[in-house]
């Protein structure tokens, strides 16, 4: 294969694995919580004598970390976070932090998500609910009170976004450990939708797709060509 062509492979890579992602996003487009991610793409360029070959990569994926709007929903459980952080979650492979925050209780009154994983308090252990508590009560920093008692407080930690790797389609591992967030509130009855701008990313899947069709047919023109030049050279040995 000629440079072209491994200069178009490059390309078509990079093409796939946006066409992978876009429509992730658009797919998640009402899931609660859920953060738009972006590829990056990198170029680069060997020299070899008077030329030089430029090749593209999509070499890293980041989160787009933009607020999604809030929806009341009037739930006494549901909570959404305006501003930086994301609420501390335990699952079976460690912590995990999520921006989706619509929790309800378990059988024995711990605050769960929609998974049945326990949401961590700021000290990092389980929340409960004793049964027959009041009315609950969420302030702006967290803590849950139930007739003017409080019971315990939401945790809402933050990490460098560049750190988040996505587990599943809310669930981010900070790979390099996260710390208490500060500059947030919690808004008890609402809910944080996506942050995903439905029509770009529609047109943006339409444009990556055709671009993705031309590449395509510019390696089978290529296979065409080096095909039949083959069996001309062979034909004349």
């Amino acid at each position: 294969m000629d440079n072209a062509g491994y200069v178009t492979l490059t390309r078509q890579s990079g093409l796939a694995s946006e066409l992978r992602t876009l429509a992730q996003n658009v797919a998640n487009a009402s899931t609660v919580g859920y953060r738009r991610e972006g590829v990056v793409f990198s170029e680069y360029v060997k020299q070899g004598g008077d030329e030089s070959l430029s090749m593209a990569q999509a070499g890293a994926h980041y989160i787009d970390q933009s607020q999604g709007v809030l929806k009341r929903t009037g739930g006494p459980f549901d909570v959404a976070i305006e501003g930086d952080g994301y609420f501390r979650i335990e699952t079976d492979n460690g912590e995990r932090l999520t921006r989706a925050g619509n929790f309800s209780l378990n059988d024995t009154g711990e605050l769960v998500t929609t998974d049945g994983q326990r949401v961590l308090s700021g000290d990092g252990g389980a929340i409960t609910i004793p049964e027959g508590t009041g009315t609950i009560a969420i302030s702006s920093d967290g803590e849950i009170s139930a007739d003017g008692e409080a019971l315990a407080q939401i945790g809402v930690s933050t990490a460098d976004p560049k750190t988040l790797q996505r587990e599943g389609d809310n669930l981010f591992r900070a790979t390099n450990g996260s710390q208490p967030a500060e500059n947030f509130k919690v808004a008890q009855g609402f809910l944080e939708q996506s942050n995903v701008n439905s029509v770009a990313e529609i047109a943006r899947l339409i444009e990556v797709q055709r671009a993705y069709e031309m590449g395509q047919g510019m390696l089978e023109r290529e296979h065409n060509r080096m095909t039949s030049m083959i069996q001309t050279l062979g034909r004349s040995v």
